[in-house]
C-alpha cells in the first residue's frame, strides 16, 4: 500500500459502526482482501492476462480499490469513478465474472471474519451481475426486455 489510510469517515455513522461491530469489517481488513485478492487475480491463469493488458501500475488501482470497497462495504463515500464504461469493452462474459467470483469467494473466507466475508460476498455478486448486464446490453447480447427503455 503506498500511503496510510484515512481515518473512516462514513455518510451512515451509526450505520458504519454497526456494520463493523457485526462484520469485523474496517479499513486495514479492507485493504488486505483487496490486496490479497488481486495478488490472486493477477497469478490467475484465466483473468491475470485480461488485467495485465490494461494495468501496468497495480499501486494505483490498488488504492482505487480499496477506495471502492471501503465505500461500497463502510459507506465512507471515498470512491468517486465509474465503474461501468471501465468495464465497457472488456473481452469478457460470464465466464469470467464466475471466475472473478470464485476468487472473491476463496479470498474473503480467508481474510475477513465469517460475517465479514458473507456481507462483502453478497456485495461483489450483485456488482458482478450488474457489470455483466452493463456489458451485455452495450453489446446489444441482452433480451430487449431488459435493454435500458423497452417497453416503456
Amino acid at each position: 500500500m503506498s500511503e496510510p489510510l484515512p481515518p473512516i469517515r462514513s455518510a451512515r455513522p451509526r450505520q458504519t459502526a454497526a456494520l463493523m461491530a457485526e462484520t469485523g469489517l474496517d479499513e486495514a481488513l479492507i485493504a488486505a482482501l483487496v490486496h490479497n485478492f488481486y495478488a490472486r487475480i493477477r497469478a490467475d491463469a484465466v483473468l491475470g492476462p485480461i488485467f495485465a493488458e490494461r494495468i501496468h501500475d497495480w499501486g494505483p488501482h490498488l488504492d482505487r480499490m480499496v477506495d471502492f470497497w471501503s465505500s461500497v462495504a463502510l459507506m465512507t463515500g471515498r470512491y468517486h469513478g465509474a465503474p461501468v464504461p471501465a468495464h465497457m469493452g472488456l473481452p469478457v462474459d460470464w465466464a469470467h465474472f464466475e471466475r472473478w467470483l470464485a476468487l472473491f469467494r476463496e479470498t474473503a473466507h480467508e481474510t475477513c471474519t465469517p460475517e465479514g466475508a458473507d456481507y462483502l460476498i453478497v456485495r461483489a455478486e450483485r456488482i458482478a451481475r450488474s457489470l455483466d448486464m452493463a456489458i451485455k446490453d452495450a453489446a446489444g447480447g441482452m433480451p430487449a426486455l431488459y435493454r435500458r427503455g423497452a417497453g416503456a
